[in-house]
């Protein structure tokens, strides 16, 4: 790993510590260790001849921060909960009270000082649960990672696919495939979206395990994914398609009693010189579309000549 690569990760788990301790109420030594400790494991996974592990390894100090303001937005949701329940209790009581004609003036400001004390503390809550929020989302907006299925986004996969455009003519074949899960609107609308987002982390799944080193995918969008195969040949490219589709669809999820078959149609096409990002999108999605019309569940490729 390089020297700037080393001093970016330090300085990236630096910071995601620093933000760590002043998400906390009360920051102590076990919490700093417990990172720490976690950071080093990350660390220690890094690969240095894959580029992606260093990254990986950058976004999972961010990814472990925003566990926790996630758990923190939790409790004090919790507690901003809470307190309105006794808000509403109290004035419940406070209003019996008089009703009854029973005049107890010490009682009332008690009262008042309690309501004052719930209503600072559910303003302080509210605070803090819209600073949490605002940091989630910056950190969902900085991460190149799809929260839900864990793989790259639609962020990195343009970030990618310009650094390559850039190069040119490449020394090694590269195939670009898009990946659409067959009929998701009609298994949303059947099973609910928990089903759907079951079935993108499962397809997401299935593809880290059937592709080689080196090989990226990428959740396009929506029920769309896109692969990128590095240093390989058509004949491999068609194997690791075929071998996807029939992986995806000889498995199916049970949902509450429930059977879900789930298919995929591919459209793969093959980086040429000059190609730009969306040339490439734009010829592998004209070759999922011809997957799509001639019946699902198959792949499709398209080339400059049409072919």
């Amino acid at each position: 790993m390089k020297k700037d690569d080393l001093k970016s990760l330090v300085t990236q788990m630096y910071k995601e510590l620093l933000n760590n301790i002043d998400s906390q109420e009360e920051a102590n030594k076990e919490q700093i260790l417990d990172y720490l400790t976690d950071a080093i494991e990350t660390i220690k996974k890094i690969d240095d001849t894959e580029l992606d592990s260093t990254e990986h390894a950058r976004l999972a100090f961010s990814n472990a921060y925003k566990e926790i303001a996630k758990e923190s937005l939790s409790s004090y949701k919790k507690t901003n909960g809470q307190f309105e329940a006794l808000n509403k209790l109290q004035q419940s009581t406070l209003k019996e009270a008089k009703d009854h004609m029973i005049d107890l003036p010490s009682i009332t400001e008690k009262f008042d000082e309690i309501q004052k004390h719930m209503t600072d503390e559910v303003h302080k809550a509210n605070t803090i649960i819209a600073k949490l929020t605002q940091q989630i989302n910056e950190l969902e907006e900085d991460s190149n990672l799809d929260g839900l299925t864990r793989v790259f986004n639609r962020r990195a996969l343009n970030k990618y696919l310009s650094n390559i455009t850039e190069k040119g003519e490449l020394q090694h074949d590269l195939y670009l495939l898009i990946l659409d899960i067959d009929d998701f609107k009609t298994i949303n609308d059947t099973y609910g979206h928990i089903v759907g987002d079951k079935i993108l982390i499962f397809i997401a799944n299935i593809l880290r395990k059937t592709l080689r080193d080196g090989d990226k995918v990428f959740r396009y969008g929506g029920e769309e994914f896109v692969i990128i195969l590095n240093r390989i040949t058509e004949e491999r490219c068609r194997e690791i398609a075929k071998r996807i589709l029939t992986t995806v669809s000889t498995n199916k999820l049970l949902y509450k009693g429930h059977s879900v078959k789930v298919t995929m149609s591919i459209g793969a096409t093959k980086y040429l010189n000059g190609d730009t990002p969306d040339s490439l999108i734009e010829r592998a999605d004209k070759a999922l579309y011809h997957s799509k019309e001639h019946g699902k569940n198959q792949l499709n490729m398209e080339f400059k000549n049409g072919h």
